[in-house]
């Protein structure tokens, strides 16, 4: 072979290694599998791949390491889908060679189910929320250990918040046995420090979304009512790019809030949601649903009306599902929402501003904030003040006063 012949490589990842093979256009083995160190993967890449080699990976933790190593080598790196794979290749014999081999032969042939590489900042988000995540989880089972030794002794808690500063020397005072004590004060400062770290990451989350690319594209996902400044940063961080999705059926396949459809022959029949896509996408889109019903009358009335007919549980992701629908259109088409009411919105803005600190990182105070953000969706421009715990004064648009101000989604 000549160094210009096109060669289709599979990569095996593991943790510690790589298992490497390729084959050529006619599906001829060109390069045995052989077992590549990951720590050693980098020199050897460079030294044996061509810059007309295609590779292969399937999507793993490692896998975008891999990805950023080979794309600046290799004319093509493809990552594909691990489940819609195994569907392909489905065998009974199962090695890393023959694993290795059989995603060259099917790169070869374009057979590769790929899923989208998101850029850097995008998996950084991704990585934030998961953190937060696993924090508030964390969080959560210290508080149920905590409400369980309560229950366990029959022991009834002060009014209120329980696990307040205020009320850490009635948790002290009680009276159990040393263990049981002992356990309930680790959890006790378990607790004070992740409330520490929560906030730390919340500041971090919070200067995210003043920063490039997601400040220009929160505002039209906060005008949503349900959708606040955290809910909106993970339906970001979900998607990555809208662009990838040409309709909001797509997004909501995306999400795994579509129905499950069986149509054969003469028998068509549909079912529950099919769950098949990113898990907090299809969380967070229920979760807003449920706050979009309980504060904004437009949805409420829709939510009445489903509720009545399927019951509660299936017309509140009836909701989320439609919700996913109106943020495919205000984000992909950067429109206002034509349910928005200008001063609601504004307040929305407002509370970002606030929460994010805009003063401190961008020397701007909370209401020119606000009328920063109103302008980009080109509403309110008649609004002077708001409403929100105190009256706040906006700054003059900057646009002029017409009656429709954007084109509605």
């Amino acid at each position: 072979m000549t160094n210009q012949s096109k060669r289709f490589v599979g990569l095996d990842v593991h943790k510690h290694y790589v298992m490497v093979g390729a084959v050529d256009q006619d599906k001829q083995t060109v390069l045995t599998p052989r077992k590549v160190s990951l720590v050693e993967f980098e020199n050897w890449a460079k030294k044996y791949l061509r810059p007309t080699d295609e590779t292969v990976l399937e999507a793993t933790s490692n896998a975008w390491y891999v990805h950023d190593l080979l794309k600046p080598i290799v004319e093509r790196v493809v990552v594909g889908h691990p489940p819609h794979i195994k569907l392909i290749t489905a065998a009974m014999v199962k090695t890393d060679k023959r694993d290795t081999m059989t995603l060259a032969k099917l790169l070869s042939v374009d057979l590769i189910p790929q899923v989208w590489v998101p850029p850097t900042h995008v998996r950084e988000l991704r990585a934030l929320i998961s953190h937060r995540r696993r924090q508030v989880s964390h969080q959560t089972q210290i508080k149920n250990r905590l409400q369980s030794a309560l229950h366990r002794h029959h022991i009834i808690p002060p009014e209120g918040k329980l696990f307040k500063a205020a009320n850490r020397a009635w948790w002290f005072e009680l009276e159990l046995g040393s263990s049981e004590k002992l356990r309930i004060r680790q959890d006790l400062l378990m607790l004070d420090h992740l409330a520490a770290m929560l906030k730390e990451t919340a500041t971090e989350i919070q200067r995210l979304s003043l920063s490039d690319p997601w400040l220009e594209q929160l505002p039209y996902l906060i005008q949503l009512p349900g959708i606040g400044l955290s809910t909106a940063l993970v339906i970001l961080s979900a998607i990555g790019d809208i662009s990838r999705f040409p309709s909001a059926k797509k997004l909501v396949g995306y999400s795994g809030l579509g129905a499950r459809v069986h149509s054969s022959g003469l028998s068509h029949r549909t079912g529950g949601i099919t769950k098949q896509g990113r898990r907090e996408l299809r969380a967070v889109s229920v979760e807003s649903a449920w706050v979009a019903i309980r504060y904004d009358p437009h949805w409420r009335r829709q939510f009445d009306r489903l509720a009545g007919r399927i019951g509660r549980h299936k017309a509140i992701v009836a909701i989320a599902r439609k919700l996913l629908v109106v943020i495919w259109n205000v984000w992909f088409h950067k429109r206002v929402d034509r349910q928005a009411d200008p001063e609601r919105v504004a307040r929305y803005f407002l509370a970002w501003g606030r929460q994010a600190k805009v003063y401190s990182q961008l020397e701007l105070k909370a209401s020119a904030f606000a009328r920063q953000q109103l302008d980009i969706l080109g509403i309110g421009q008649e609004l002077s003040r708001i409403s929100y715990g105190a009256v706040y004064r906006l700054p003059p648009s900057t646009l002029p006063l017409v009656e429709e101000a954007a084109t509605p989604a």
